[in-house]
């Protein structure tokens, strides 16, 4: 066997109390947050003079996670426009099934969450839309039918 499991996903983030705000909203647990900094992060990411926050989120059945990491030094970059499309290249959105999709969409709005697109019924089993939340964060949310 190859790999375990997926274990997390990195979202590198301006502002992380509104990233976890925002998450956890979602329903996602927070299981930590702690500031990183020290030679051997340096190692791993490969970049010098390091100094960040990092909080760890799970989802309620523990097997998927979404690491926030903010970075104080070297001050993160960006790659392409902050709002981009879908079509961008790269990682554009991670997907999260729901039991109330409409429910979730009115609760992320209050913080600052917008549909990308609309919220849209396949068939008879699933409905399903893309939101847009802080950082630029694309979301999508799909809530079984049948």
């Amino acid at each position: 066997m190859t790999i375990q499991r997926m274990d997390n996903v990195l979202i590198v983030v301006e502002n992380l109390d509104a990233a976890i705000a925002f998450f956890v909203e979602l329903g996602m647990e927070l299981e930590g947050r702690s500031p990183v900094e020290g030679r051997w992060v340096e190692r791993v990411i490969g970049i010098d003079d390091v100094r960040q926050d990092v909080a760890m989120l799970r989802t309620p059945d523990g097997h998927g996670r979404i690491e926030l990491a903010m970075f104080h030094t070297p001050k993160a970059i960006s790659t392409e426009p902050k709002d981009a499309p879908v079509n961008t290249l790269g990682i554009r959105r991670v997907m999260f099934a729901v039991d109330d999709i409409e429910d979730v969409v009115a609760r992320l709005r209050n913080h600052g969450a917008e549909l990308v697109g609309e919220l849209a019924q396949y068939e008879d089993i699933y409905r399903l839309c893309y939101v847009r939340g802080p950082e630029g964060i694309i979301v999508g949310l799909a809530q079984q039918l049948t």
